[in-house]
């Protein structure tokens, strides 16, 4: 029998009979034995115990506890050390609100109103300590601070444009109006001033709330995606826009629903931007709700009253309303009543008192052959206007830009017309008669046709030589008046005033300099010559018009504003996109033909003289002598004086044209180097030559005093048309230099 080796069991066995243990000894293995030496304790007659075993504890209900000095000691050395902050110079709340416990106190603003650079907007009126102790603290009104990270970049006038459209807005200009007119010259920053309003709105008030949730930007089609990067830019991701810009009907009036559908303090998307046209086709979305604030750029769109895209946005359920338009005045006073009716219904009455007591009075004492009486009363009515819309109305010239950008010398070239244009021109006012029609009073559709007929005459007889080969009105017989095997598959530029002329500028500025151009007209057929031209000079260049996507526009201006872009030329459509782009990647516009309204021009040729252009700009306006392109150019200088006496508040401005002249349309003048110049009755010129001061000593008061009538090309700033003056180009010029504004003798 096998009996175990365990220490216990042989301390048992060892009490017991020894006779019986040595018998079992007898017969243990080997390997017991040497495990018994191994143990030479058992042997020894002692219990065996590993040395890696410690004791068993005695068991006891008794817990044992700390040392209770050393545990005081612990917690008195934490308490020895305050906390500190690890920032250093840090001094802002240390935590002492607990969470879920209402803050206790005042309320405060949302930024610090006493930082240095800080633009308060609002400051609440200072309390006396009696007060502020009566003053239930939860109603107490704070500080309205932009945010600093754009208060930063806003240049001084930004700074006053922000803070006049808030007063606007919130209806502390004029009480119970909140609308306003941004009527900043182009360059001036209106957007970011825009982008400043919307998000000092959508984050704080006065009551130490948000003052909106929710505000919509409407816009031409090709600023939408601008908007868009314009937002991105300032705020840098801290708010997230929707802009619409394509789509189907159903999945834009998806994106709509969920953007009226929003709600409570913190909106996910607060800002939609959108399109005048997607707008008005979707309309009824947006009117199922409210909204804090409406922007509309280029809100010169707004001029007629009667549109659909008017009574669309109008019936729009917003108290806030801000209008954005470079050239508020485009043609009359009554669309200047439909942008200030827009934004503040009424304060100008209605449209019909508005032209009795205001645009007759104005419109008769501004003509030329006014009595001094209806000048008096025109005065007063303009003095009377003004003071009621200067209350939302803010406007800045771009003379403000001379201070951060380069000079830019404006210059309009009356070129001659070639002798084909000449005969082709006499030839159809002969056939066509459109003097006739207007003596008579009548404007037809024939009179318009004429019109255009003529404008693109000027600009290259190639335009309307199909309607010479179908002998319409006004063509019968002047196929034999172009050169034998002529055709329009080719571009002859010799054969035209305006494209002889540009063909040397863009010549002597490609040869002699790594300028950029701007190529802007109204016609798409004339833009079609340009791309004739640009492929028979081996000239690279993109094009923009209406059959361009809005996407793909975007791309290609950004394309094109790159150093590294080998494109030379940029082709604008005024129609498509001489609103809003920003092209300072050129800084040379050619202003190949003129516009009835001056603000379309205006807004074409400000494209490329903006912020971010480092290098001087030059900016050509081409007009044919003598011809029906002067009388619009005239026209415009008509329209712009009337906007300079309204928006511009300038006094003294001239009286150029009677209305009986304005209707001479239909005429050329073979012997003038410039009908424009005839007409303004300058006093600087001396047999051509400009003389500064004129010559009896008086100030011209004429509104294009400001231009030099130069016949001396020692007085040409430009050495492009000072080569071309020495190629013998036939053409006069007027320039216009923004470098005495900037001190610059």
């Amino acid at each position: 029998q096998r009996r175990s080796l365990a220490p216990s069991q042989l301390a048992k066995r060892k009490a017991g009979d020894e006779d019986e243990e040595e018998e079992e000894e007898d017969w243990q293995p080997p390997a017991s034995r040497k495990r018994q030496k191994a143990a030479g304790e058992t042997q020894s007659g002692e219990c065996y115990r590993s040395p890696f075993r410690k004791p068993l504890a005695q068991l006891t209900n008794r817990p044992q506890c700390l040392d209770s000095s050393q545990h005081e000691a612990f917690i008195r050395s934490i308490l020895s050390k305050p906390f500190k902050v690890p920032i250093p110079n840090y001094k802002g709340p240390l935590g002492l609100r607990s969470l879920g416990v209402k803050r206790a106190g005042l309320r405060g603003p949302l930024h610090d109103p006493f930082e240095e650079g800080a633009l308060v907007l609002y400051e609440p009126p200072v309390l006396s300590a009696h007060d502020q102790l009566k003053i239930d603290k939860d109603k107490t009104p704070v500080h309205v601070v932009v945010d600093p990270v754009l208060s930063r970049v806003l240049r001084p006038h930004q700074r006053e444009g922000v803070k006049f459209l808030w007063d606007c807005v919130t209806s502390r200009r004029i009480p119970g109006s909140h609308g306003c007119i941004m009527a900043d010259e182009m360059g001036l920053g209106k957007t970011l001033q825009c982008i400043t309003l919307m998000w000092t709105l959508l984050r704080q008030s006065p009551d130490c709330k948000p003052e909106i949730e929710k505000a919509v930007v409407v816009s031409p089609s090709s600023l939408v995606r601008n908007w868009y990067n314009e937002v991105e830019k300032w705020l840098g991701g801290r708010i997230q826009p929707l802009a619409i810009d394509g789509g189907s009907k159903d999945e834009i009036d998806r994106q709509l629903v969920g953007f009226m559908n929003q709600r409570g303090l913190r909106v996910p998307s607060p800002i939609l931007i959108i399109s005048y046209e997607t707008f008005r086709l979707h309309a009824e979305v947006l009117q199922k709700g409210s909204v804090g604030l409406v922007i509309c750029d280029e809100g010169h769109r707004l001029k007629n009253s009667e549109n659909q895209t008017y009574q669309a946005l109008n019936s729009l359920n917003t108290p806030r309303r801000v209008l954005i338009s470079g050239t508020p005045i485009q043609n009359d006073l009554l669309e200047y009543f439909s942008l200030v009716h827009f934004v503040n219904s009424g304060i100008l009455g209605t449209a019909q008192e508005f032209k009795r007591h205001f645009e007759m009075p104005i419109l008769k004492g501004r003509d030329a052959d006014a009595s001094e009486a209806e000048r008096h009363k025109g005065e007063e009515r303009l003095k009377e206007l003004i003071s009621i819309v200067n209350r939302c109305l803010i406007r800045r010239t771009s003379d403000i830009l001379s201070k951060y950008l380069p000079v830019k010398i404006e210059q309009v070239v009356c070129c001659r017309l070639t002798p084909l244009q000449t005969e082709l021109y006499k030839n159809f006012l002969k056939q066509a008669k459109p003097v006739e029609e207007l003596k008579e009073g009548k404007i037809s559709v024939s009179s318009l046709s004429s019109i255009t007929s003529l404008k693109k005459l000027c600009n290259h007889p190639a335009l309307i030589y199909d309607k010479c080969v179908e002998e319409e009105e006004g063509f019968m017989g002047a196929l034999g008046l172009f050169p034998s095997g002529y055709s329009t598959k080719s571009l002859e530029p010799q054969l035209s005033g305006k494209m002889l002329v540009l063909d040397y500028i863009l010549a002597v500025t490609k040869s002699t300099s790594n300028d950029k151009v701007v190529l802007v007209s109204n016609y798409t057929q004339t833009l079609d010559l340009f791309e004739k031209l640009c492929r028979n000079r081996r000239y690279l260049y993109v094009r923009l018009d209406g059959t361009m996507s809005i996407k793909k526009r975007a791309k290609i201006v950004e394309r094109f504003n790159s150093p590294s872009s080998p494109e030379f030329i940029f082709m604008l459509s005024s129609k498509a996109g001489g609103c809003g782009l920003n092209l300072i990647g050129a800084n040379r516009l050619v202003m190949f033909d003129p516009d009835w309204n001056p603000a379309n021009d205006e807004q074409a040729m400000a494209r490329v003289w903006r912020d971010g252009q480092k290098k001087m700009c030059y900016i050509y306006r081409l007009l044919s002598t003598g011809t029906i392109e002067e009388k619009i150019f005239q026209r415009q200088t008509h329209k712009k004086a009337l906007s300079s006496c309204v928006v511009d508040e300038e006094q003294d401005v001239e009286r150029h044209f009677s209305l009986g002249e304005l209707k001479e349309l239909f005429t050329l003048n073979e012997t003038t180097s410039s009908d424009t110049h005839d007409k303004i009755k300058c006093r600087r010129c001396v047999n051509g030559h400009q003389v500064r001061p004129p010559p009896d000593g008086s100030d011209c008061t004429s509104d294009l005093s400001q231009w030099q009538h130069c016949a001396d090309k020692r007085r040409l700033q430009d050495s492009v048309l000072r080569a071309a003056w020495d190629a013998a180009v036939s053409f006069t010029f007027y320039q216009h230099s923004h470098e005495e504004q900037r001190g610059i003798p």
